[in-house]
C-alpha cells in the first residue's frame, strides 16, 4: 500500500518534488542561518522552485521529468555551493565566485575538510531517483505516465502568484546592508538571482576629491607636530614577513605548560607588539594581504585585489622604497599564477620575485616547499642583497601552516594534550608550532648573515585560522577554553603585528588599533620615507590612537572595527551588532558617523583605484 501511495506522489512531480525541496532548504537554513526549522524558507525559497516548476508545467509534454531533474541538479548546486562558501567564508557566494572557480579547485583539500558527510544528503534524491528512472524498468515506464499535461490555466495562476511572492521577499529587503540578513530575508534562491539582475549604483567620485586631507578627516587622523620615531630606523632593510593563518591569541599560548610559539614569543618581548591589530583580506585571502599591506588602499568591494586591481599601476611600498634608493623582492614557494600574483607583482613594482622555479620541489607540502625552505634560501638570497651597497625591502610570505593545517607526521614538533587530537583547532595549533620552529630557524639565520641588527623587521599574519563558522561544536569548546570566554568576531579576525628593530626603543606592548592598511604608513615613518605624494588610507600607529578599518567579505558590508569596538550592521545601521575589540575590551560605543564615515572611506578607495592609469 505504501509503494502504491509513493508511486501515485512520484506521478505528481510539481508535489514530490517541492517536498524534496522543502527538506533541502532546511538543510541550507540550518548550516547557514543556524535555523534548523526555517519555517520562514516555505514563503522564500519554495514558490522560486514552484515558478520553475509552472514553466516545465506549462509548456513541456515529453521529457518533463528531465527537466525537473534538471532543475532539481542546478537547485541543490546552487544550496550546496551556498553551504560550502558560508563554511570557508562566512558570506553567502554569488556568481561573481565562478571567477575563481580555478582557484577553489587548487585548496580543494580545504574546502573538503569543512565538509560534514551529512551536507552530502542535498545529493541523495538525486542519485536514488536517477538510478529508478533511468536504470529500473518500472522506472522507465512510470517516466511515460509522468508526462502527461497539467492544467494549463491553474500553472499559470500559479506561476503569476509564485513570482509576485519573489517579488514581495526581494523588494523591500535590496536595500539591506548585511548580506546574510538580505539572503535571509528574501531566500537564498531569490537572492542568488537578485544579484545577478541588480546594478551596481555605486558612485564613481573624481579623483580630485580625493585627498589625503579628506582621508585623514574621515579617520579622524590627527596632524602630528613632533611625530615619534619618525626616520628612527633611517637607511635600515626592511623585512616584512607575512605568517601564514598566523590569530593573535597564539602568542604566548601554553598547553600543559608548553609555549606554542616560544620563537615568535621571544622576538615579541623584545619589539613593539599591538594586540588590537586586524585582517582586511577578501576573496583573495593571502594575496588580498599582500595588495593591502604594499598599497595601503582597502580591497575591491567583490573578488579578489588580484583579479580586480592588477591592470592599474598601483602607487606602492615597493615603488616608494626603491624611489628612495632600496632594492625590492618578495618571496612566496607557491607558483606565481596561483591567485594571479604574476599581474600583481607586475602592478606593485617588485624588482624580483622568488617563486616555485626558485624554492624548488625540496620538503613539498601544501602548495610548495616548507616554509624551513623558504626561509633557508630566503636569508641566502638577502645575505647576497645587503652587499650590493643598496638597503633592501623583502617581503616574506610564509605558507606551511596552510588550511586545513594537517601537516605531514614527520613535521610535528610538539606533542598535543589527548583532548586537541584528532579536532581541527589541534591540527591548527601543531601547525602554527611547526611554522614557529622554522621562523626560529630564520631567525638564527638573519643573525649570522648579520642581517637581524641593521633591519626592521615586521611579522603578521594574513588573516585568520579559526573561522567561527567553520568549527564544530568539539572545536568551540576548546578555542571557549583558550579565551577564557566565548570565541567571537574580534577574536577571529584579530592577528598579531610585531615590530623588531625599528629605533632605540624599549619593548613595548600596545593597544592602539590598527590593521593591514597602516603597515605602509607605519613603515615609512620609522624609515624616515615622506608619504607626501603617496596617497594612503592608512595610518602611522606609533603616532595615533585613533583608528577606523572598514571591513569587507569576512564580515557583512558596513561592518567596521575601530577604536570604539566591532560593529556589524543588519538591515541599517539602525538594527546592528557591536562587540568589544579583542584586547582592551571596553564597553563597545560605535556610532553612526563612525559608520557612514567607513562605508565613504571605502567608496573613496575604490573610486581611486578604478580611475588610476593602466600599467
Amino acid at each position: 500500500m505504501l509503494l502504491i501511495n509513493g508511486k501515485r506522489w512520484i506521478v505528481k512531480p510539481f508535489i514530490f518534488f517541492t517536498l524534496i525541496f522543502i527538506l533541502k532548504s532546511f538543510l541550507a537554513w540550518g548550516v547557514i542561518f543556524g535555523d534548523m526549522l526555517p519555517w520562514k524558507s516555505l514563503l522564500t525559497e519554495i514558490p522560486f522552485v514552484w515558478a520553475l516548476f509552472c514553466i516545465i508545467e506549462r509548456f513541456s509534454s515529453k521529457r518533463k521529468l528531465g527537466y525537473y531533474m534538471t532543475v532539481n541538479l542546478l537547485v541543490t548546486a546552487i544550496f550546496f555551493a551556498a553551504i560550502m562558501y558560508f563554511k570557508y567564508y562566512g558570506v553567502i557566494v554569488t556568481y561573481h565566485a565562478l571567477e575563481q572557480v580555478n582557484q577553489v579547485t587548487a585548496v580543494s583539500n580545504s574546502v573538503f575538510s569543512l565538509m560534514d558527510p551529512y551536507y552530502l544528503l542535498i545529493f541523495m534524491d538525486i542519485i536514488v531517483l536517477g538510478y529508478y528512472f533511468f536504470r529500473n524498468k518500472k522506472g522507465r515506464d512510470l517516466k511515460k505516465r509522468i508526462n502527461r499535461s497539467g492544467r494549463k490555466g491553474f500553472v499559470t495562476v500559479l506561476f503569476i502568484l509564485s513570482l509576485g511572492l519573489c517579488l514581495f521577499n526581494v523588494l523591500p529587503n535590496k536595500a539591506s546592508m548585511n548580506e546574510i540578513k538580505k539572503a535571509q530575508e528574501m531566500g537564498i534562491l531569490n537572492y542568488e538571482a537578485y544579484t545577478i539582475f541588480a546594478q551596481d549604483k555605486t558612485e564613481v567620485i573624481n579623483t580630485r576629491d580625493i585627498t589625503q586631507d579628506t582621508i585623514d578627516k574621515l579617520k579622524g587622523t590627527r596632524p602630528l607636530v613632533n611625530p615619534q620615531l619618525q626616520g628612527a630606523a633611517k637607511g635600515k632593510n626592511l623585512i616584512i614577513l607575512q605568517l601564514e593563518s598566523f590569530q593573535n591569541f597564539l602568542l604566548g599560548l601554553k598547553l600543559d605548560g608548553k609555549e606554542v610559539t616560544p620563537n615568535l614569543n621571544r622576538v615579541m618581548e623584545d619589539s613593539l607588539y599591538f594586540t588590537n591589530f586586524y585582517q582586511m583580506v577578501g576573496q583573495g585571502n593571502t594575496s588580498d594581504a599582500e595588495f593591502v599591506v604594499n598599497t595601503s588602499f582597502y580591497i575591491p568591494p567583490r573578488g579578489a585585489a588580484t583579479m580586480s586591481y592588477v591592470d592599474k599601476a598601483l602607487p606602492s611600498l615597493p615603488r616608494l622604497l626603491k624611489a628612495n634608493g632600496y632594492q625590492t623582492a618578495t618571496f612566496h614557494t607557491n607558483d606565481v599564477e596561483f591567485w594571479n600574483r604574476g599581474e600583481l607583482y607586475s602592478s606593485l613594482g617588485w624588482d624580483q620575485y622568488y617563486d616555485h622555479q626558485f624554492f624548488g620541489e625540496e620538503d613539498v607540502f601544501f602548495f610548495g616547499a616548507s616554509d624551513e625552505v623558504l626561509y633557508r634560501k630566503t636569508s641566502d638570497k638577502l645575505k647576497s642583497m645587503s652587499m650590493e651597497g643598496k638597503p633592501f625591502y623583502a617581503q616574506i610570505i610564509s605558507m606551511s601552516a596552510h588550511h586545513p593545517f594537517t601537516i605531514p607526521e614527520e613535521k610535528y614538533r610538539m606533542k598535543l594534550p589527548e583532548r586537541y587530537e584528532g579536532t581541527f583547532v589541534g591540527d591548527y595549533i601543531r601547525a602554527q608550532n611547526y611554522a614557529d620552529v622554522a621562523f626560529g630557524q630564520f631567525v638564527e639565520e638573519l643573525k649570522a648573515n648579520g642581517l637581524w641588527d641593521n633591519s626592521v623587521i615586521m611579522i603578521y599574519g594574513d588573516h585568520m585560522g579559526l573561522p567561527i563558522y567553520s568549527l564544530d561544536h568539539d572545536d568551540k569548546q576548546l578555542i571557549n577554553e583558550i579565551y577564557g570566554h566565548e570565541y567571537g568576531y574580534a577574536n577571529m579576525t584579530n592577528i598579531p603585528l610585531i615590530i623588531h628593530g625599528g629605533g632605540n626603543t624599549e619593548p613595548q606592548t600596545l593597544e592602539q588599533v590598527g590593521g593591514e592598511v597602516d603597515i605602509l604608513p607605519t613603515a615609512a615613518g620609522l624609515l624616515g620615507i615622506s608619504l607626501e605624494n603617496h596617497l594612503h588610507f592608512g595610518q602611522d600607529l606609533l603616532n595615533q590612537t585613533y583608528n577606523i578599518l572598514p571591513e569587507r567579505y569576512y564580515l557583512p558590508s558596513g561592518s567596521f572595527i575601530g577604536t570604539s569596538g566591532l560593529l556589524i550592521p543588519g538591515i541599517s545601521f539602525e538594527d546592528n551588532t557591536q562587540y568589544p575589540i579583542a584586547a582592551g575590551g571596553k564597553k563597545p560605543a560605535a556610532t553612526e558617523d563612525e559608520y557612514n564615515r567607513a562605508l565613504r572611506l571605502l567608496q573613496l578607495s575604490d573610486s581611486y583605484v578604478t580611475q588610476l592609469p593602466d600599467k
